[in-house]
């Protein structure tokens, strides 16, 4: 039984694209953090940093949930019992086109950024040349922002 050139390029085809969907690396769905003041964190999200909301499928008022690219998502959640100290070394980092106005954007907020170095109001470059400022959100977690291309 002789098997058609279409017939035959189809049934390759299936095996390449089975196999790529078997053999696919993981990527990011979503970043949770667990948070005391939903309302507050959610302000700090969407018109501090500047995140979109999208929609979340819970509508218990405990949940906000952000678009942070590639179709990934920050989910932030209501329910920690206290505000807790986190590391710098642990932090989430957004990537802009501008940090001067950023900066003056935390500034105008009254939120206190520094370098790597805990080095006040200030950013550090880094030996590619791109600068960064840390800072944390309303629960103490670590933020970074850059100006990385």
């Amino acid at each position: 039984m002789k098997l058609s050139i279409a017939l035959l390029v189809t049934i390759i085809c299936m095996g390449v694209i089975s196999t790529k969907a078997q053999n696919r690396k993981p990527v990011i769905n979503h970043i949770a953090i667990y948070v005391y003041n939903l309302e507050q964190s959610t302000h700090f999200y969407r018109d501090v940093i500047g995140l979109d909301t999208i929609p979340e499928p819970f509508h218990d008022g405990k949940h906000s949930w952000f678009d942070i690219g590639d179709n990934a998502a920050l989910h932030v959640i209501e329910g920690s019992h206290s505000i807790t100290a986190h590391d710098k070394n642990s932090h989430l980092c957004f990537s802009i086109d501008e940090l001067k106005s950023f900066m003056d954007k935390l500034n105008k907020n009254n939120i206190e950024f520094e370098s790597w170095a805990a080095q006040k109001q200030t950013f550090t470059i880094r030996p590619d040349g791109v600068k960064q400022i840390y800072f944390k959100d309303p629960d103490g977690y670590w933020l970074e922002v850059n100006d990385a291309r």
